[in-house]
């Protein structure tokens, strides 16, 4: 077996341990972030959620809005865009 032979092997095995890598990842990943809005519908704060996670409190709250004020942002937005002359 030649020096490429070996480099060869030895990067596809790195190519294959990677993808690997990156599919347990995505895994948790979205393991995670259903844990995280099945919390916040169960009550629990984007800032208690941080500290449980260690992410920050903005990328929690991006991952797991309000989902009442995400409601009520999106009905203001659609009274705002009938202005108010429709009546």
């Amino acid at each position: 077996m030649s020096d490429m032979d070996a480099l060869d092997m030895e990067i596809q095995n790195a190519a294959r341990r990677r993808t690997e890598a990156e599919r347990v990842f995505l895994r948790a990943d979205l393991e995670l972030k259903e844990l995280l809005v099945k919390g916040r519908a169960a009550g629990l704060g984007p800032s208690e959620m941080a500290k449980l996670t260690g992410f920050t409190r903005e990328w929690v709250s991006k991952i797991a809005p309000d989902a009442s004020k995400t409601r009520k942002s999106a009905a203001q937005r659609r009274l705002d865009k009938l202005g108010p002359d429709s009546d």
